[in-house]
């Protein structure tokens, strides 16, 4: 049983590593190369150097314009996302107040509705308030999570001890200083977990700023290589801008993996008051 679990989990990561495998190999090629060698091993010539320098110097460097908006966007929108669902959550675990069953009925409702659904009612709105074609038009439906809610809320019920938010009540502590102080630090796994899914949702997101945005100036990078990707019928060496571009991308989110499982680990009750 062991070593079928083991082998199933070796296919399952090698189905998630080959295309970054590929990606970087890719990225060292010229666009000769990238058609007239193996695509999974490297050309005689490693160009990776070259190829980078060209994704951040091309056109006056507007990749890492585009880089710069993405990191305001999912940077932004994952940290007051997080808070705003970690707000939400504790309350409707923790906070008694009439019609909150059907306040969480309907966050469970927004979970089921597809980001596509919403993007063009959005839109039309956006225009109407005159900020469709700015940051504001992709910041706002960022700090929206209704599964990051859904999520908050589970944990801060089951973990969330209401007898220590009641020794910080009898010491006098604010409802805020409480929630700030207490509640977050046992939440931090789920917040971490909230946070992760929305900085790779945001990151990868494409279709709300195709819809948004009109500004190239404005472009996150999804948008901004499917951009440089459509041109490369006519100009080949928008293949190596293409690939390079890729490989810059996925530096951030593999970073910000790195970086935060270790929040996954330890105590649920850090930072709780021992009576």
């Amino acid at each position: 049983m062991t070593i079928l679990v083991t082998g199933i989990l070796v296919v399952v990561a090698l189905y998630f590593l080959v295309p970054v495998y590929w990606v970087i190999i890719a990225a060292t090629k010229t666009s000769e190369d990238l058609f007239g060698t193996n695509g999974f091993w490297f050309a005689e010539n490693i160009n990776l150097i070259e190829n980078l320098t060209l994704v951040l110097t091309y056109d006056g460097g507007i990749f890492v314009r585009w880089f710069a908006n993405s990191l305001l966007y999912a940077g932004v929108g994952s940290l007051l996302a997080t808070y705003f669902a970690a707000a939400g959550g504790y309350a409707l675990a923790k906070y008694e107040f009439r019609g909150r069953n059907l306040v969480f009925g309907l966050i469970l409702g927004g979970v089921l509705v597809p980001a596509t659904a919403t993007a063009l009612p959005m839109f039309l709105l956006f225009s109407d308030l005159g900020i469709a074609n700015t940051y504001w038009s992709v910041l706002i439906p960022s700090l929206v999570s209704p599964f990051g809610l859904f999520l908050c809320r589970i944990f801060a019920d089951a973990s969330v001890d209401t007898s220590v938010l009641e020794s910080g009540r009898i010491d006098g502590a604010s409802e805020l200083k409480i929630f700030h102080t207490l509640a977050l630090r046992v939440m931090t796994p789920a917040l971490v977990t909230v946070f992760l899914f929305q900085l790779v949702g945001i990151w990868n997101n494409y279709f709300l700023p195709l819809i948004m945005l009109a500004d190239t100036d404005l472009y996150p990078i999804t948008l901004g290589l499917n951009n440089w990707n459509s041109q490369t019928d006519r100009l080949p060496e928008f293949y190596q801008l293409t690939t390079g571009g890729v490989l810059l991308s996925v530096i951030p989110l593999v970073i910000a993996m790195l970086v935060l499982q270790r929040f996954w680990r330890g105590g649920l009750t850090e930072g709780a008051v021992k009576g």
